[in-house]
């Protein structure tokens, strides 16, 4: 769901389209030894299902069958969607998957016994012998017709349910999305809080309740539609764990759970997406910044947002005069503690706008992150600005952003991107660790808007982001695969083909000899022939000596989430950087954060705000070094990029 509402200026609303997906089942589930799952509905048993982990495999179940896709990782799982899958025909077979390839990070599908497609991510595997998956199962179904409360979140920072900073607050501008919310051939019409008595209780026959400790409020309504209705948190609403009833047509919904909270921030952010670029203008034109204008430290900006806190004159109303709400006791602009010059009212229903000034010391680039932090420590979501003079330039990644608009305005991307990694992690079975060299490659036709929203992306030295989900809904990006002809890579200890995988247009990968990627570095080169999409390309990329040596594992066998994390580090080529990623599970909800430093720090402390932000729970540590980032040119291609690591991976407890 994104949200709806998106603060442009500091006087007008502009209307984002919604996005609600309805059809698709998720969940990440943890399988002991001789469990079975069924992906038609998310259900754990001792038989049946779809497929059974028995500890050394993973089977297809009944008239089920699966089909390996390798260790593509998030960026493969991301874009498998129904029509992909089903795609893959004879390819599913009922024959077992085993432990051996079901590495961290292990893609592959299912076609189930109901006939449906699901993409499936292993993200952790223990020596006891369970397993971790993420799973989104296209195409389900059905459902009650009356009204059917599916979410309830904050209308900009759309943190889901299950996180420490998932609340709503008083006050707060909130989506509910569902079906049978409001009358079905009702267009998204913003209502009026200029007009006398605001915006209504009532639109297009759907009303909202919620309950807390015994208090009913009623809110009033900015739009209705069938599939998701925007509401503002009436100010008297009490704070703790409660309930929310919509009722359309004589029909009210079960209770959707909440918590509301004294404060729950959201920031904006100029896709909608609750992460990636943030809403920001300067304090005096009220000028949007963005990658083509960056942000000079030591300027005035104002964030906009919602759920700093009760304002009872502005729960229906447009009030102009300011109210304070000081809700926020910190927001870190790249880690560095920004002036806060005000907090609380814009004049709008529900809308919050924090002013700050950019620290001096702030760092540059295009994705500088961007946190509010109360004084008990919770975040807001994390979003990033661009920081610098003119364009933005994030040379470490071979990006800036005359670049990044130009590819963000374009209807489609035509991109190459080509990795080298070596892995060291935890051995799926045994103890001890098992070490893995692999190549990747990936030609795609992209649209240009996922370019822009930059979620997950953060600058060098930029502070931390974090992203946080429950099950996995699969992307709503449109991809198409480019033929590149025949790939492969070459190095100090031979050469290897990378083979294109022929149910999934565009992608390359290779599982390459222990040893390919040596300790003491080196130089390596990517070839590609050339195919009827990309003509032919060489690219290559230096290893440093030694490979970066992460010197204080220890740490991360168990994070306290509200004490951070340090890590520290030797080796590693200079101008290069460290990439230090958390990721834990609970239930359904999936946290993950990404912090980059140079590698000549040596050291970098993961805040306490960041890991506050993932759920309690188990999962990985990862320290990664990575080559700078160099870009390869294509006829065929608008981008190329090229990039390799070397990481070590640990178990984790997140407590």
């Amino acid at each position: 769901m994104r949200n709806l509402l998106n603060v442009t200026t500091t006087s007008l609303l502009v209307l984002a389209l919604p996005i609600a997906a309805l059809a698709n089942l998720t969940g990440t589930p943890t399988l002991s030894a001789n469990t079975a799952l069924s992906l038609d509905t998310g259900a754990t048993s001792a038989s049946g299902g779809d497929i059974l982990w028995s500890g050394t495999a993973i089977t297809p179940q009944g008239k089920a069958g699966a089909f390996n896709l390798g260790a593509q990782g998030s960026t493969l799982f991301n874009s498998l969607n129904q029509s992909t899958l089903s795609a893959f025909g004879a390819a599913y077979s009922a024959s077992p998957i085993p432990v051996a390839t079901l590495v961290v990070n292990d893609v592959f599908a299912v076609k189930t016994n109901g006939g449906n497609y699901a993409a499936v991510l292993v993200t952790a595997v223990t020596s006891g012998g369970s397993i971790s998956l993420q799973f989104v199962t296209f195409g389900i179904s059905g459902g009650p017709a009356g009204p059917t409360i599916t979410n309830v979140i904050n209308n900009f920072g759309l943190i889901p349910a299950g996180f420490s900073n998932s609340a709503i607050a008083p006050g707060a501008l909130i989506a509910i999305a569902g079906s049978g919310l409001a009358d079905p051939a009702a267009q998204v019409v913003l209502s009026n809080s200029s007009a006398a008595g605001g915006i209504p209780t009532t639109l297009n026959g759907a009303s909202v309740k919620i309950t807390v400790n015994g208090t009913t409020t009623v809110p009033g309504i900015y739009y209705a539609i069938a599939a998701q209705l925007a509401v503002v948190v009436p100010s008297n609403t009490p704070t703790g764990s409660g309930t929310i009833t919509v009722t359309y047509n004589g029909q009210t919904s079960a209770p959707f759970n909440v918590t509301v909270a004294q404060s729950a921030m959201g920031f904006d952010s100029y896709y909608g997406t609750g992460t990636g670029l943030g809403v920001a203008t300067n304090a005096l034109t009220g000028a949007l910044y963005n990658y083509s204008n960056s942000i000079p430290p030591s300027t005035n900006v104002v964030l906009w947002g919602s759920g700093l806190g009760a304002d009872a004159a502005r729960d229906v109303s447009y009030v102009p005069a300011a109210f304070n709400i000081n809700n926020l006791a910190h927001v870190y602009v790249g880690g560095v503690d920004a002036a806060i010059l005000y907090q609380g009212a814009s004049g709008f229903p529900g809308v919050n706008q924090v002013n700050i000034t950019i620290p001096a010391s702030a760092p540059t680039g295009c994705n500088v992150s961007v946190v509010g932090v109360t004084a008990g420590g919770v975040p807001t979501n994390f979003i990033t600005l661009p920081i610098g003079t003119g364009p933005c330039s994030d040379p470490a990644f071979g990006t800036a952003g005359s670049q990044l608009t130009s590819l963000s305005g374009q209807s489609t991307v035509k991109t190459g991107f080509l990795g080298l990694y070596h892995s060291v992690s935890p051995a799926t079975s045994g103890g001890g660790t098992q070490t893995n060299d692999f190549a990747f490659g990936s030609f795609q036709s992209t649209t240009g808007v996922s370019y822009g929203a930059s979620g997950g992306s953060v600058s060098v030295g930029g502070g931390c982001v974090v992203t946080q989900s429950v099950g996995a809904s699969g992307s709503s990006v449109t991809t198409t695969g480019l033929n590149a002809g025949n790939i492969s890579v070459s190095g100090p200890n031979g050469n290897a083909a990378l083979t294109a995988i022929p149910q999934l247009a565009g992608f390359y990968e290779a599982q390459l000899a222990t040893g390919f990627i040596a300790s003491s570095g080196g130089s390596y080169t990517f070839t590609g022939s050339g195919g009827t999409d990309v003509q032919a390309f060489s690219a290559s990329l230096t290893f440093p000596n030694p490979l970066l040596t992460w010197t204080n594992q220890a740490v991360g066998a168990t994070i306290t989430r509200s004490a951070g994390v340090p890590v520290a580090w030797t080796g590693g080529a200079a101008g290069t950087f460290v990439v230090m990623n958390g990721s834990s599970s609970s239930g359904s909800a999936y946290g993950s954060f990404t912090c980059i430093a140079p590698v000549s720090a040596g050291q970098f402390s993961v805040p306490g705000y960041v890991t506050q932000a993932l759920p309690a729970g188990t999962g990985s540590l990862t320290v990664s070094n990575y080559t700078n980032y160099q870009t390869f040119a294509a006829k065929g291609l608008d981008f190329g990029l090229l990039e390799g690591y070397a990481s070590t991976q640990i178990n984790s407890t997140y407590q």
